[in-house]
């Protein structure tokens, strides 16, 4: 059996270089020095200052924007232990879109709030500029500059939710179709429109009209990309032209549903990301309703995903050769409306 010698915490220089001069009171204790000392280093004209509750910086000045995101999840992350360990907390809202560099928000310097993320079971209250946002869900932190940050589609939405809150005049300029943009087009710590939709939803945030007016444009131009794809491979297999989102209704009227792709005279038809035109349940419900539909009547449906797409393309264009010759069963006489 091995054992492993733990390696000595870092000094208090080490640490200060690693966290850009700020470090909490359990830090500077752990490190040997006494709260007279700090009390003392921190009077006016001292080397010192209290940023925050129990939180320094080992300078004098102003402190720079890092600095001050740096003493925001100290605070937030302070956990008795003797190293002050940052798990527990991470950035999120505009100050986590900022570090990570969006160009639709303010930069850094014109930050004035910094949202962090803590559990739901912390005890702890807003300060000076920090405010904190509890969550019941596991925090999961992206290293940005150094800095624990909420996931870019959780930082956009807690963005969201504090430029929407009730009282704002609808017609305030709130960048929100040029941030979901951003979200998914960056390509560092991107996020798929899947996880933007998804995290939007669980934040309540879809029965705001100008989100959701903006996240059906993304998953609207989302599925024309997919779509884009397959009407490529349809070309390449040598197959016929399909119908393009045909409404389909039985013989006396009563609907059945708008398959993205039909051949009628195969009885085949192809679902693509059909998640991606549903945001709530209902709708969801509501696709599935049709594609149960279609396949009851004896419709063949093919479903195709964007992620298998780009995976293996050959594979795809052989399951919807396939489809084609094998046709549909049965299909009963419908309208193409």
């Amino acid at each position: 059996m091995s054992y492993r010698i733990p390696s000595p915490p870092p000094s208090l220089e080490e640490l200060a270089k690693r966290q850009q001069n700020v470090v909490t009171a359990s830090q500077l204790r752990a490190r040997g020095v006494p709260a007279r000392v700090i009390t003392e280093h921190c009077r006016h004209g001292g080397p010192w200052q209290r940023l925050l509750p129990r939180v320094y910086l080992l300078q004098s000045g102003e402190p720079t924007p890092e600095q001050r995101m740096w003493a925001a999840l100290l605070y937030a992350a302070q956990n008795g232990r003797e190293e002050g360990r940052r798990e527990g907390a991470v950035i999120t809202g505009a100050a986590a879109l900022a570090l990570y560099g969006f160009a639709a928000v303010p930069r850094l310097p014109a930050v004035t709030g910094v949202d962090v993320l803590v559990p739901r079971q912390r005890r702890l209250k807003d300060a000076g500029e920090v405010r904190i946002r509890r969550t019941e869900r596991e925090l999961v932190a992206r290293s940005v500059h150094g800095l624990a940050c909420a996931p870019v589609a959780r930082a956009v939405a807690d963005a969201l939710a504090e430029w929407t809150a009730d009282g704002l005049p609808v017609d305030a300029p709130v960048p929100v179709r040029e941030v979901l943009r951003e979200a998914v087009a960056r390509p560092e710590n991107r996020c798929t429109v899947r996880e933007l939709a998804a995290e939007l939803v669980e934040s309540g945030l879809t029965g705001e009209p100008r989100v959701r007016a903006a996240l059906d444009e993304l998953l609207a131009a989302e599925r024309d990309f997919v779509l884009e794809q397959v009407d490529r491979l349809v070309d390449e297999w040598l197959l016929p032209a399909p119908l393009v989102a045909p409404e389909l209704r039985m013989r006396g009227g009563t609907y059945i549903g708008v398959p993205d792709l039909y051949w009628p005279e195969q009885g085949v038809a192809v679902e693509v990301d059909s998640d991606l035109r549903c945001v709530s349940e209902g709708e969801a419900a509501w696709v599935r309703g049709g594609q149960h539909r279609m396949e009851y009547l004896g419709i063949r449906v093919v479903y195709v995903s964007g992620a298998r797409l780009a995976a293996d393309p050959e594979a795809v264009g052989g399951e919807l050769r396939e489809a084609y010759r094998a046709g549909g069963t049965d299909v009963v006489e419908l309208m193409v409306v």
